[in-house]
This record gives C-alpha cells, sequence and structure tokens, in this order.
C-alpha cells in the first residue's frame, strides 16, 4: 500500500504574508498607515543633509572673507591694521586673531572692542535648551550624523596650538574647520598665512545655523505629529468601521453554526453600500435560506415519517393477521394488501429518492438543446400506442421544429411532462379531451396541459406543489401515487430556471390548466404553425 502523502497547506494571504492573517485587522491597519509616515520621518535625513551643506557654504565663506582681509592688511598702513582687524570683526561677529611669524598674538578684535560672541555653558541654561540638545542628540545618532571634534580655548594662545593655523603653515592653503562649541552650537573657524609670515584666525559662533536647524525640525515635527494623529484617529475610524460590522458578522455567524436559536438574525446593514454591507446582506440571504433548506428537510423528514407508517402498519397487520387466518381466500386477500403495502413502499422510496437527489443532479448535469414539440409530440404517439385509460383522448398543437427550443436534461423534462399529463388523465372525465399546447413569446416556452375535470380552486394552486400533498379521483383507489409527483415536477422545472403554475382555462371551461415556462435556448421568431 502506498504511503499516503499530505498536500501543504495553503492561504489566502499570498506567498510570504501567511503569518499577517495571525494578527487582528485594528493593528494592521494602524501599521500600514504609520509605515506610510514613517516615510515622512525619513525627512530627518534630509535636514542632516540640508545643515551639512549650510556648514560647508558657511566653511567657504568664512576661509573667502578672511583672505579678503589677509589681502587689506597687506596693503593697509601699520596703524590702520588694527581698526580694519577691529572692523571686520563687528561686521562678521568673529573673533579675529593675528599672530607674528613666531606664533604671537600680536592682535585680538575682542580686545579692540566689546565680544562678538560669548560661548554659554550648559548647566548655565534652561532646560528647554537641555530638550533642544538631547533631541539634536537623538536625531544624530538616528540618522549617524558626523560629530565634529569639541571647540577648546587654548591655555596658551599661540598660533602653534591651533591645528588649523599648523596645517595652514605647512600647506600654505587657507584652512576651514567646523567643531562643536560646549552648547553643541557650531564654531566655524578659518586660518591663513600671509604673505609677510603673520597669520590670521577667525573664529564664529554660528549659533543662527543651529537655530535655523532646530526650527526646521520643529516645523517638520510638528507637520509629522498631525500626520501621526490624523492617521492614528483615521486607522481607528476605518478599523471601527470594518472591523467591528465583520466582529458582529462573525458573532452571529458562529451562533448559526451552532444552531442553538432556532432563528439567528444576522445584521443586514442596511445603511452601508460598501462591501461589507453586501457581505451582511449576502450573509443575512444565506442564513435566511439555510434556516430554509433546514426547514424543508425537517418537514420532509417528518413527511416521509408519517407517509411510511400507514403502508408499513397496513403491512404489519396484514402479516400479524396470516398467523391466525386459516381460510384461504382470507389468506390470499391477506396476501394481495401485502403485495399492495409492499409495492406502495416502493413506489414511495423511489420517489423519496428522486425529489431528494434532484437539486444535487442538475447541478452536474450537462444540459442539451431540446426541441420540446417534437419531444412532446413522440410522447403522446406512445401513449395513444400503449392506450389512454377510460377513452380519454390527447390533443397536441405542435410548433413548426426548432422553434421551442430549451436547454435542459431529456429524461427530467420528460418526467415532468409525465407528470402533468398523468394528472390530467387522472382528474377527466370518461372519453374527456387534454390538450397540450406548446408556444413561444418573450424568449420562453410555453407548454400548457388542459383538462376538463373539476380544476383546482385558487387557493389550493400552491399547495399542490407540497410534498405529499396528494388529492386524487373519487374513481381511483387510495395509495396508487405517492404525492410527489408535482412537487418533482416544479423541482426540476426551477432547476432549469422555469416556472410553473396553474391557472383557469382561457375558454372559461371547467378544468384545470397547468403552464410550464422554460427559457428558450436561442431566440427566434416567435411565429407558430400547428399542424
Amino acid at each position: 500500500m502506498a504511503p499516503a502523502t499530505v498536500s501543504p497547506k495553503r492561504s489566502d494571504a499570498g506567498p510570504g504574508l501567511s503569518w499577517s492573517g495571525r494578527i487582528s485587522l485594528t493593528p494592521r491597519i494602524l501599521a500600514v498607515n504609520v509605515f506610510a509616515l514613517a516615510l515622512l520621518a525619513g525627512g530627518f535625513f534630509y535636514l542632516d543633509s540640508y545643515r551639512t551643506r549650510i556648514v560647508d557654504d558657511r566653511l567657504q565663506q568664512s576661509a573667502r572673507e578672511l583672505e579678503l582681509l589677509a589681502i587689506g592688511l597687506e596693503n593697509a598702513p601699520a596703524d590702520r591694521q588694527d581698526a580694519l582687524i577691529a572692523a571686520y570683526a563687528r561686521q562678521t561677529e568673529d573673533r579675529v586673531r593675528r599672530y607674528d611669524g613666531d606664533g604671537r598674538l600680536i592682535a585680538d578684535s575682542f580686545a579692540m572692542d566689546a565680544p562678538r560672541y560669548r560661548l554659554r555653558l550648559p548647566e548655565e541654561e534652561e532646560w528647554q535648551r537641555h530638550v533642544a540638545r538631547f533631541l539634536d542628540k537623538l536625531i544624530d545618532r538616528i540618522v549617524s550624523a558626523d560629530r565634529p571634534p569639541n571647540f577648546d580655548e587654548p591655555a596658551v594662545d599661540r598660533a602653534q596650538a591651533w591645528p588649523e593655523l599648523v596645517v595652514a603653515r605647512k600647506s600654505g592653503r587657507t584652512q576651514a574647520v567646523n567643531r562643536y562649541a560646549p552648547d553643541r552650537t557650531f564654531m566655524i573657524s578659518a586660518a591663513v598665512i600671509a604673505k609677510d609670515g603673520t597669520s590670521l584666525l577667525a573664529t564664529e559662533n554660528a549659533r543662527d545655523i543651529t537655530r535655523t536647524v532646530r526650527a526646521e525640525r520643529f516645523r517638520l515635527g510638528m507637520v509629522l505629529a498631525a500626520a501621526v494623529l490624523a492617521s492614528v484617529l483615521l486607522s481607528l475610524f476605518l478599523a471601527r468601521t470594518i472591523v467591528q460590522p465583520l466582529q458582529r458578522l462573525a458573532r452571529a455567524a458562529v451562533r448559526v453554526r451552532l444552531g442553538r436559536a432556532r432563528e439567528v438574525t444576522v445584521p443586514r446593514l442596511p445603511d452601508r453600500r460598501d462591501e461589507i454591507g453586501m457581505l451582511a446582506r449576502a450573509l443575512s440571504d444565506m442564513s435566511h435560506a439555510l434556516r430554509q433548506r433546514i426547514d424543508a428537510t425537517d418537514a420532509f423528514a417528518a413527511d416521509v415519517s408519517h407517509e411510511l407508517k400507514n403502508p408499513i402498519a397496513s403491512l404489519r397487520s396484514a402479516l400479524d393477521a396470516l398467523d391466525r387466518v386459516d381460510k384461504p381466500e382470507l389468506r390470499a386477500q391477506l396476501m394481495a394488501i401485502a403485495q399492495d403495502d409492499v409495492r406502495r413502499l416502493d413506489r414511495l422510496v423511489t420517489d423519496i429518492a428522486e425529489a431528494s437527489r434532484i437539486d444535487a443532479q442538475l447541478s452536474r448535469t450537462r444540459f442539451e438543446p431540446i426541441d420540446l414539440g417534437l419531444l412532446i409530440e413522440r410522447m403522446v404517439v406512445a401513449r395513444e400506442a400503449r392506450g389512454v385509460p377510460r377513452g380519454v383522448r390527447l390533443a397536441f398543437a405542435r410548433p413548426r421544429r426548432n422553434v421551442a427550443v430549451v436547454l435542459g436534461e431529456e429524461q427530467r423534462i420528460i418526467r415532468v411532462l409525465d407528470n402533468l399529463i398523468d394528472n390530467a388523465v387522472s382528474f377527466s372525465p370518461d372519453d374527456g379531451l387534454v390538450q397540450i399546447v406548446a408556444t413561444v413569446a418573450d424568449n420562453e416556452v410555453l407548454v400548457s396541459v388542459e383538462d376538463q375535470g373539476p380544476g383546482v380552486p385558487e387557493s389550493e394552486r400552491e399547495h399542490v406543489f407540497r410534498r405529499f400533498h396528494s388529492v386524487r379521483p373519487e374513481n381511483e383507489a387510495f395509495g396508487k401515487h405517492s404525492g410527489l409527483g408535482l412537487a418533482i415536477a416544479r423541482s426540476i422545472v426551477e432547476g432549469h430556471q422555469g416556472k410553473i403554475s396553474i391557472a383557469d382555462r382561457q375558454d372559461a371551461q371547467s378544468g384545470a390548466c397547468f403552464i410550464m415556462r422554460l427559457p428558450m435556448a436561442v431566440e427566434r421568431d416567435p411565429g407558430i404553425v400547428s399542424e
């Protein structure tokens, strides 16, 4: 015996997404929206590049301006050089130092005029500045920003104490560097070597760069916070409008599955016109149809039980009496009753089995084109050849060929027509006339079967199609019919997307008129030619 194989389970979530089905909809909706906002948070990376560009521009600007000052000092008289340095410092708000060839400090703008900046110690500032610096450090860590070195005033103010002056003297080119002041503001410094061997150093506490970046960061943070808040609220609203109705539907579906209550009200959500509303109404209709099907099944089972009890009870009585009866004629009569009950049981079981299988069989049957005119004509000829009981005559007005064509299963259609003709013959008087007419109207094929019997009262016209509802002629023996013929006929016709009903005869004479309507297979000229 070959080993059994187990196919892997497939998930409707798609490949690689089966994990998402284990998470509730509310956090999933929230996570998707917040993830989109996380992309907006990438603006902080832009702020880092924005700050870098500002610092680079300021370094270049400071280097160019200091080079111009060096040129101006070369061309200025000796007694005007200090004044030129002081004026430059006032204009740029820098601190300018000048060193001689030996590296000794010979001029300092802070000594000539009021200082243009003051380095602030963090411990002397308010708590808001501490929060700002904390955010600076946090964002720098997140975006992996390069951290410049700390700015420290040398203990002995000589040219050799400043690395940028050392590098400028060795390379012969202007140097500009950026450092952090104690309060994490930028210190921009530039160093240039003049032609006469002196050197200039300009330092600037560029607090405006920090203020600009923080202001942009604050605006971006406010936009991001507002967007996050709006996204969270909208996500919760969306989850509420989606998840809660689905939870209500799920709870109702569970109650339907458990079957603890006979009537379970599935919310239809009539105010919703979206997919959830469509789902709610579909589930409500489905549960209602399921309840009807269950009720019909229960009723059918009860009817079957009731209908089977009568012949079984009769058969048991006949068999029990056989042991106590000695007369041959009475024993023969009891055997005839038993055989009749057995035939009745066989007929009942056969009809019950067919009635319970019709829907399933029709759903799997391949429908073929059927010319109802030709089919009915063959049936009438075959019945007349066998002989119609009590001299009842059959009349059929057949349309021309290939006009009354429907799609269906031929044996089932024959069963319907047989039931209708048998019913009409049964209720027809002796030597009566049963008329069968096939016509075409509004893309439907109409087949009517009329008899000259007592007819069907209007109040009973729907009841005769119920299972085990049997009203037979007075001259017919009991038990000849199971009461399922017309119920089977209706099931077959509805399985072919048609309808069957009872109407009055058009000629106003007594009798019943059964009308079967089936959709045409192909639209054709509705003209009818009777032979």
